[in-house]
């Protein structure tokens, strides 16, 4: 979170595809040397963990301004659907590999020795595939970068010199730009509620497996590993078909509707909250029916992704747009996964403090504080109608500029 504004700023200005290498290498080697730290040591194992969010803000930050540079508009959505699909599919992963992993080695270190492999194979198709210096952003460079400023037809009488810009002004910039921080607050919605179902989904689900009488209750709660399966593969399959399904709505509709991008993301935010809270209050009665809502509530979360950062490089110059993505990160990881599940922690632990130490009283307190993602999900609805109202002169100023 904190790193991805340094990489923005190194991501408008140096080698891209270097920074990427750079990120793939240092967050692979970090997770690989996290799975040799024993216990004695967990503090630095916590730092390691840490660390692994470096490599992933250099490549989160960097990698859709290289795409958006090698595809026009009309490929671009679908290219980003195809990136942003897997963000979706690693964390639904993450929890298949590591259940599986720990069952058949006895020990879930291993975990963390299988996904460098797959960060070696991206830096080994990141140096063969991806081209040193994309063609747009090479010839636009040729044309307006002269001894560190960026001039339009310098010599011709009449015509305006534009300075190159400073971070700060780069972020001052941003800060007026209301498609830009509404889309993004939108955004930290979705980190809200993500983050919060990532953690707490298995252990509510085993909580309300026990109220219902399914399962025995156990002194470790973690220890049924079947739902972080089921979960597991839920978020996959709904990550895939959401991404893919938001990519070709907003393909369809913005021949028709020049707002159509930031209506798709409202829709989607308010039945994603609704369906997230049918999930919560049909959990003590019928198991099946919370999976299937909690699948609607995530595929129609997962619509999202590729679409909202196709608005932000729509409405942000491209020598700003790595710093716009970094700016995003940091927000919507501030304000929301970064915290959501702490949140959503202590209230149910509050909750759970005030009344009787039950199984029955342990499932109703998660349930009540899970209902503020419902919530949060609603306002992030709010905030992307609020991005229709502006998108349209937002998208003319950047195409002016």
């Amino acid at each position: 979170m904190l790193a991805a504004p340094i990489f923005g700023y190194l991501g408008d200005r140096y080698n891209r595809k270097i920074i990427l290498g750079a990120g793939i290498f240092f967050w692979s080697g970090v997770t690989l040397g996290s799975s040799f730290i024993s216990e004695l040591y967990c503090w630095i194992f916590f730092l390691s963990r840490g660390l692994v969010g470096i490599g992933t803000a250099s490549y989160s930050t960097v990698a859709p301004t290289i795409i958006a540079d090698l595809f026009e508009e009309g490929k671009r959505t679908t290219m980003l659907s195809i990136f942003y699909i897997f963000i979706p599919v690693g964390s639904g992963l993450g929890y298949v590999l590591a259940a599986g992993m720990a069952d058949v080695t006895g020990d879930w270190h291993w975990a963390f020795r299988v996904t460098p492999c797959l960060g070696g194979l991206a830096l080994v198709l990141l140096i063969l595939l991806v081209p040193h210096r994309t063609q747009r952003r090479t010839a636009a460079h040729r044309a307006l970068s002269i001894s560190g400023t960026i001039r339009v037809a310098a010599e011709k009488p009449g015509v305006q010199r534009t300075a190159k810009t400073t971070w700060c002004q780069d972020v001052i910039s941003l800060a007026k730009n209301w498609s830009f921080v509404w889309s993004s607050l939108g955004l930290t919605a979705m980190a809200f509620v993500t983050g919060a179902l990532g953690v707490w989904v298995p252990l509510f689900l085993y909580r309300a497996q026990v109220v219902q009488g399914i399962v025995s209750p156990c002194l470790q709660e973690s220890c049924n590993s079947s739902n972080s399966l089921i979960f597991g593969g839920i978020t996959i399959g709904t990550g895939i078909l959401g991404v893919i399904a938001g990519a070709e709505a907003a393909r369809r509709l913005r021949k028709i509707n020049n707002k159509a991008d930031p209506l798709i993301c409202a829709t989607s935010m308010f039945i994603s909250a609704l369906c997230l809270y049918i999930a919560l209050m049909v959990a003590q009665d019928n198991i099946l029916s919370t999976f299937i809502f909690i699948a609607f509530g995530e595929l129609f979360l997962s619509v999202n992704w590729a679409v909202v950062t196709d608005i932000l490089l729509y409405v942000v110059t491209p020598r700003r747009q790595s710093t716009a993505i970094a700016l995003q990160i940091l927000v919507s990881h501030l304000l929301g996964d970064a915290g959501s599940p702490y949140l959503i922690g202590i209230l149910s632990n509050a909750i759970q403090a005030k009344n009787a130490h039950s199984f029955q009283w342990s499932f109703w307190s998660m349930q009540y504080s899970f209902i503020v993602c419902a919530f949060v999900g609603v306002f992030g609805g709010g905030f992307f109608l609020l991005t229709s109202f502006y998108i349209e002169e937002d998208r003319k100023e950047a195409e002016q500029l």
